[in-house]
């Protein structure tokens, strides 16, 4: 949902509510990783190589999470009860 607000008389500024919910997560996460490891983001003392190996394992942990989801969908499509949302009607 967009909501238009006047700042002034030549610029009206849109905000998205999901955009927004994103942006406050992502700074939630960020209070709890400097809470958690003591530092953020701009630390120096990993070097490239280790930046990717971080980014690999959480890649790595969201492909779990997509097996697990792809496997829940797939026990659903066998309940009686499961609605085939791209069947013709």
């Amino acid at each position: 949902m967009w909501k238009t607000t006047t700042t002034n008389d030549k610029l009206d500024i849109q905000e998205d509510s999901i955009v927004q919910s994103v942006i406050d997560q992502y700074f939630q996460r960020s209070q709890a990783g400097i809470k958690k490891y003591n530092t953020t983001l701009d630390r120096n003392d990993l070097s490239l190589h280790e930046w990717l190996e971080h980014l690999k394992q959480e890649l790595m942990d969201a492909t779990l999470y997509i097996q697990k989801l792809q496997s829940e969908v797939n026990e659903s499509k066998k309940s009686p009860f499961y609605l085939d949302r791209g069947a013709s009607e």
